[in-house]
């Protein structure tokens, strides 16, 4: 089995301004060997920038960058040891498969013959043995994706790009997808920086997300740990699908803070704030519907989605509108019920107001 050599990526007070526009402020950050790292964050985040800065496509305007333990803040592209797939593939459609996976190595005056065997190297690396002689029209969207990586293993990088890998693909074929690139990486022991926007996407595949926002770092850490425990409600409604209400923390006692909200009382783990105004985080799944009592929060059912596993409603309520998700599919509520809500504080989290 082919074991490349990875390479740690690391930005050391890295600032990229276009004319008057800052696109990434000062950003410190470290990207260990054989890691799947995530960029993620919305359109114009600084995400994108991030990874041209790590190509080479872009030159930082301050800062240093180091690949490997180089210094390669000065270097282009091609000095650098990385390798890009793109998000369009850009896969060559009259040569075939194999041309497009020797493509870099003819490039790089590789002989012919031993560039070819390397590129049939590269399709069994990533499942394609015996597809060389096709050309790309001829391959579905997730094979010209793997081609793709092919092409871009083959060059032996330190590290390997992706950006927004997987955006052409529909949604059964993104989750597959995104599944062989996570076990290539792995098997490979590559060191990989992914770009996205879709969280479940980032989630699935990451080591450790960083999410940006105006063009800077607003949380990093594994999927657990953003899921689990997001430090503004910026991160809590972008990782997942989350509940944010209005409450006020009246006092704290061994990290477990004692929280008023709707004039009903609750404790609930303090997440490092102090006594004042906040906000709770509940995820969908953590909100529990039953017929109108007097111990939940009151509410009306508005919406009603049945899928499968699981129903998803959309609830009226004292604290606004709630999202709550069901795996009770039997009996379910209909849509004008009235309902009570009851939340499970123990898997509630509180993030600054």
């Amino acid at each position: 089995m082919t074991v490349l050599t990875p390479g740690s990526v690391r930005f050391d007070g890295v600032v990229k301004k276009f004319g008057d526009v800052t696109a990434l402020k000062s950003l410190d950050l470290t990207i260990e060997p054989g890691k799947l790292v995530t960029l993620l964050g919305p359109s114009g985040c600084g995400k994108t920038t991030t990874l041209r800065l790590i190509a080479g496509l872009e030159m930082a305007t301050s800062g240093n960058i180091h690949i490997g333990g180089e210094d390669v803040t000065h270097l282009t592209a091609t000095y650098r040891k990385v390798s890009m797939v793109f998000q369009s593939y850009a896969l060559f459609p009259h040569m075939t498969v194999r041309e497009n996976v020797a493509y870099g190595l003819t490039v790089k005056s590789m002989p012919k013959r031993e560039a070819a065997e390397k590129a049939e190297h590269g399709l069994e690396l990533v499942g394609l043995s015996g597809f060389g002689d096709r050309l790309p029209s001829e391959l579905s969207g997730g094979q010209q994706q793997r081609v793709a990586v092919a092409r871009a293993i083959v060059l032996e990088p330190e590290v390997l790009l992706l950006d927004e890998p997987l955006s052409n693909l529909d949604a059964k074929l993104r989750r597959h997808v995104r599944e062989e690139i996570r076990q290539i990486q792995r098997r490979l022991g590559l060191t990989a920086v992914y770009v996205t926007h879709d969280q479940e996407e980032a989630m699935a595949v990451s080591d450790r997300i960083i999410v940006m926002k105006n063009a800077e770092i607003a949380q990093e850490g594994s999927p657990s740990d953003l899921y689990e425990a997001p430090n503004s409600a910026f991160i809590a409604d972008f990782i997942g699908d989350a509940n944010l209400a209005v409450c006020d923390i009246k006092s704290i006692s061994d990290g477990t803070a004692t929280v008023q909200m709707n004039d009903q009382t609750y404790m609930v783990r303090g997440g490092g704030l102090s006594v004042g105004p906040a906000q709770m985080v509940m995820r969908p799944h953590h909100l529990l519907l039953s017929k109108p009592n007097a111990s939940g929060i009151a509410g009306q059912v508005t919406y009603a989605a049945y899928l499968g596993k699981e129903i998803q409603y959309t609830v009226e309520s004292e604290l606004g509108s709630l999202f709550v998700i069901s795996n009770v599919v039997e009996q379910p509520f209909k849509q004008g019920d009235a309902v009570s809500v009851q939340l499970s504080t123990d898997l509630a989290r509180l993030v600054p107001a």
